[in-house]
This record gives structure tokens, sequence and C-alpha cells, in this order.
């Protein structure tokens, strides 16, 4: 998300950095290039004219435009606006004072709902809540077999009724069914239309008073830009909102529902989806989000990925075989293995700072191919030449790279690359990396 956006406005600031002093005229010309690029970006009309009206009024203190470092000072304030744009602060989800918390999912069909409650229930429990699925859209055809199948796969109980049940009798059962499980979260995947029309609100609104959740969250695809604004201000105003999630935020390149949506309904947002994963949604926190369209990174976003991913036990395994010089391609396929678990390589390397502005070079699509020959490359290997490569010769090459269906070439480069990852884990583990880079792996 935000990958056009990230680029425009890194190449603003950069002029901008590239002057040295500012005039009034030099700032606004970068708004006038950040109001493009934001439009562009399908950002909502209003929230660009808000947005730069408060960042002009602040850039052009005196004490903005007469500090050392002008540009560093703007971009601080740009960063600081956005934040507010996008919420400030995170929104975490409300629980009742007793269990258990009712949670009605509503929205169009499309948006990805009903696995997006799945998603929910999965995030839930992995941090230590008993939730209960309800399948309660009886609308849509296979609503409630997909639900069904979606629990299955996280292994989280789902409720039905037979066929022809009420979603409010459906709703109700699942009331009682939460108490005798004892589970202390109840989400309800509710109906859905193609459109916002007067009976769809009226059959969510009704069920609503009768439930009383304390969530009211509207599952809503980013990639309808404007129509995401729309359809969440219709739903605010006549359901009543206590939250958002926006889902398939990593097919928006443009971003443009995220940074208006939360400014326009008021509503905050408090999950984006990322992917098809069950694991694939993300609590929204503003200023991570501010930081990456800024092409700043998000250090702490991916410090959590690599906590939740990497298998402890067998990373102090890998470590302590660095550590002694005995790190071999077996551990070179398992970190290999753990990074894919995390997502795609332009998804972390945008989460890195710096790297956001080289993912158009580095990254064209196929390194999920590249991924996948370099297992099968190591796979083909006896576990004698996993543990050393350097007996692998000329015939050992030509073997394994008809075993893994690629070539000699191929088998070389990724010696070649096992080696460099071997030197440079070696110099981590002895302390010997450049000092400025020591530091902040010890930070890290």
């Amino acid at each position: 998300m935000f990958e056009a956006l990230t680029q425009k406005i890194s190449k603003i600031f950069n002029s901008l950095a590239s002057r040295g002093k500012l005039s009034e005229k030099d700032v606004d010309e970068a708004l006038r290039q950040i109001r493009l690029a934001l439009l562009e970006a399908d950002v909502n009309f209003r929230v660009v004219k808000s947005f730069l009206a408060v960042v002009r009024e602040r850039a052009l203190t005196a004490r903005v435009l007469e500090s050392l470092t002008p540009a560093q000072q703007i971009i601080k304030i740009v960063n600081e606006e956005l934040i507010a744009v996008l919420g400030k602060e995170q929104s975490r989800l409300m629980a009742a004072n007793r269990p258990p918390s009712v949670a009605m999912l509503v929205g169009l069909q499309g948006s990805g709902k009903t696995a997006t409650v799945a998603k929910l229930a999965a995030h839930l429990k992995q941090s230590g809540q008993r939730p209960l699925l309800v399948a309660a859209d009886t609308r849509r055809p296979a609503a409630i077999e997909q639900l069904v199948k979606l629990g299955h796969q996280i292994d989280i109980p789902v409720f039905t009724k037979e066929k022809g049940a009420s979603p409010l009798s459906i709703c109700m059962g699942a009331m009682k069914r939460a108490d005798e499980i004892a589970a202390n979260w109840v989400l309800i995947d509710t109906q859905g239309r193609l459109h916002v029309d007067e009976i769809l609100i009226a059959e969510l609104a009704q069920l609503k008073r009768e439930i009383k959740p304390v969530e009211t969250l509207l599952v809503v695809d980013a990639m309808t830009g404007q129509d995401a604004v729309n359809v969440a201000e219709a739903f605010n105003s006549s359901v009543g909102l206590t939250g958002l999630i926006l889902t398939k935020t990593d097919g928006d390149a443009r971003g443009g529902a995220a940074l208006s949506i939360r400014f326009v309904t008021g509503v905050s947002i408090k999950f984006i989806g990322t992917g098809e994963k069950p694991s694939a949604l993300e609590p929204f926190y503003p200023e991570r989000m501010a930081s990456r369209i800024l092409g700043m990174g998000d250090v702490m976003t991916l410090i959590e990925k690599v906590e939740k991913t990497f298998d402890e036990k067998k990373a102090k395994q890998v470590v302590g075989r660095i550590r002694t010089a005995t790190f071999s391609l077996d551990d070179f396929l398992w970190q290999l293995r753990q990074v894919r678990k995390m997502g795609t390589l332009a998804e972390l390397m945008e989460m890195m700072p710096g790297f956001s502005k080289l993912v158009p070079a580095m990254v064209n699509g196929h390194e999920e191919d590249r991924l996948k020959k370099i297992e099968a490359i190591v796979l083909s290997m006896t576990p004698e030449e996993r543990y050393s490569p350097a007996i692998i010769n000329g015939s050992r090459k030509r073997r394994i790279a008809r075993g893994s269906g690629t070539n000699s070439a191929d088998v070389n480069q990724l010696i070649s690359q096992f080696y460099q990852v071997q030197k440079f884990t070696k110099m981590a583990a002895s302390g010997t990396l450049p000092k400025d880079l020591m530091g902040t792996l010890r930070k890290r």
C-alpha cells in the first residue's frame, strides 16, 4: 500500500533537502506537488485541503524556515499531521464488563467480510482469548459453509442453525452457546449486499438493537478508494460504527481510502487485512502507517513479525552454530522458510527504513520463483553437501542441477550467496562488523 505515493513524496522531500535554506515559494511548490500526489492516490479532497492548510501554516513559521535543517523540520511536520489524519493513536477493541463481548461485523458483499471475521477470531485466539464465530449471513449463498470451513482451519468453533433461521435467532442461540463453552468473544458475520440500501441498513440496525454488541465493525475494501469512504459514511450515520477494518490493503497501491476514511467519518481504523492467510490481519497503528508513507520504514511491525514467526528454540540453535562456524545450508534453508512466512520480500523491505525506495528496483514480482528455486537446489543436495558445500565439485553440481530442474550456474550462484551470508553471520557473531552497523544490531 502507498507504493506510488511514497515514491513521489520521497522525491519531493529529497528535492527540498538539496536546496538547503528554504523560502516561502519553495514550501508552496513542495506542497503543490504533495497535493497532486495525494489526489492521484485517491485521497479525499477535503482531507487534502485540510491537511495541507495545517502543514503550510506550521511550515511557514520563522523558526522552521530559519532553522539549520528546514527540510527536516517540514518532514517532521508532515509526519505529525499524517498521524493526526490517520487517528493519532491505536484504537483497540473494547471488551464488555461481563463476558462474552460481542462484535458485529458488517459490510457489503465482496469486501472480504466472512474471511475477516475468521482472521479476527484467529487474532483474538493468538492473544489468549476464546472466540466463537457466528454464521448469521443467511443471504449470501455458501457464506455459512465458508465460515464453517475457515473455523475448522483455525480450530475455532462456529455456531450455525438450521436452514431458514433468522439472523436474530442465530445470534441469540450463539449467546447461549458462548456461555456453555465459556467463550469470551462472540464474532458475528452479518448479512451484506452488493450496495447500500434501506433494507440492509434496517436489518443491521434492528439486529444491533437486539444483541447490543460492544463493537460494530465495518469491513471495507481498501481498493475501492473513495467508494470505501462513502460506504463508511452511510453505515456510520445509519447503523453507528465503533471501528473500521480495511481489507485487501496488500493490493491497494494508492492508499486513498486509508488516508481519507478516518478523517471523513471520525471512526477509527482498528485493523488492516494484508493478505489471504488467517494470520494476515494487523492492528492499525497511525504512527507506523505514517512512517511507511514517508518511506521511513516500520521497524516495530517488522520486529513483531519476526517474534511471531521464528521458532525461538530453533533460532537459538542456529545462532549457536553461527558462533561455532558450523552454519550450514540446512540452517540457510530454515531461515529462508521463516522469512517467507513473514510475507513477500517487497512487504518486508517496505518496513526497513530507507529500503522502500529500492523496492521497485530490487523486486520485480519474481522473488517467489527465486526462493522456490533456492529451496529446490538445497533439497537436491545430500546431507553431507549441505553441511560442507566445499565438497560440491563439477559432477555434483550437475547432479544437483538435474535434481532441482535448474542449471550449474544457478547452483554456483546459490553457493556463492551462502558463503556471503556465512561470512556476514561470522562477523556479526565475532563483533567485527563496522561499528555503526554493530550498534544498530545491538539496539534491535
